[in-house]
């Protein structure tokens, strides 16, 4: 009896890892088929492309050229274009609104070099500043605020001021060091499971909603939003050369560092949701305590993605942070 249910059991984990290969290769199959359309074919065109010396950057503008200037990074598998509701918002309050999309994610150029580390992403955001014909308020989300943070350590020369909402910045990660799973270190599984999870459109909307608290706000609309870059040609290789960041805390990069935030040269607040569980409020709490002077603007009833949850309450919030950081 004994030996016949091992025989099963060895049946059953066959037969199912079988069937997880099939069903890997079949959503690998489905990006190819999907992801057909070359960048030039791709672009929104309420947008361009600005040439830096990393590559072409995918921005999206509103506003005067002499009116005070914000930049927006977004976080993990967004891009510009879900700030569009923001960018028109603070437009109106007589900024220049800039959001731009942050490799491999968006319609930026996707990096030849593979290489998406905190500290090259952050030579990728310096060289739009350099670009630029201002010195802007930043405004980065999630995990768009790790490079953006970098940056602003590296060169607060190009910057007027930084604003971070719900950032993923792993204070401290450095002490910490992990290693890629053994199961996404081949390029070819890694690739696979992308296709099944992060790049598989029919789970956008449930991978939004694990990240908000106001579930409800991921509408139809948002989540075609989400899905608009999925169609570029070999989007699901340049997301799997990136998905290795999501798993090793930043071993080399200044912003993980108390003592670099203590020294930060540029004017400094924070808008964070009470309800974040991706980033709880207490890493927000954490860097304040870190910068004298900085400001910190706790939003009520709001997860990860407050500009998505609550724009109004969010809008209002990042008002008050650009005030701040101006004075």
């Amino acid at each position: 009896m004994g030996k016949r249910i091992a025989r099963i059991a060895s049946y059953l984990a066959v037969s199912t890892a079988l069937l997880v290969g099939v069903l890997l290769v079949s959503f690998r199959l489905a990006a190819a088929q999907r992801e057909t359309e070359g960048l030039a074919d791709s672009l929104p065109p309420f947008g361009e492309l600005i040439e830096t010396r990393e590559g072409r950057i995918f921005t999206i503008e509103k506003g005067k050229p002499d009116d005070p200037a914000v930049l927006f990074a977004h976080g993990t598998a967004a891009w510009s274009g879900l700030w569009m509701p923001t960018l028109s918002a603070i437009w109106l309050q007589g900024y220049r609104t800039i959001a731009f999309d942050m490799p491999p994610f968006g319609f930026s150029k996707h990096a030849t070099d593979l290489d998406y580390s905190r500290p090259r992403q952050a030579e990728r955001v310096i060289a739009l500043l350099q670009s630029l014909d201002t010195k802007p308020i930043m405004v980065a989300h999630s995990v768009g605020a790790g490079p953006v943070t970098e940056a602003v350590m590296a060169r607060p020369d190009l910057v007027s001021g930084l604003i971070i909402v719900d950032g993923a910045l792993a204070l401290n990660g450095h002490l910490t060091p992990n290693e890629v799973p053994v199961f996404l270190r081949p390029k070819t599984i890694r690739s696979a499971l992308v296709s099944a999870t992060a790049t598989n459109p029919m789970l956008t909307k449930r991978f939004l909603q694990n990240f908000m608290f106001v579930k409800d706000v991921a509408t139809p609309d948002v989540v075609a939003t989400l899905q608009r870059p999925m169609k570029r040609l070999g989007y699901t290789e340049a997301v799997a050369a990136w998905v290795p960041q999501l798993f090793v805390p930043p071993q080399n990069a200044a912003s993980t560092r108390p003592e670099n935030w203590q020294a930060l040269a540029v004017p400094l607040a924070f808008i964070w949701g009470d309800r974040d569980t991706v980033t709880p409020l207490s890493q927000a709490q954490a860097l304040q305590k870190l910068v004298p002077g900085s400001q910190l603007i706790v939003l009520s009833d709001v997860g990860h993605i407050p500009q998505l949850e609550n724009p109004g309450k969010f809008q209002n919030a990042l008002l008050d942070a650009l005030e701040h950081v101006k004075r």
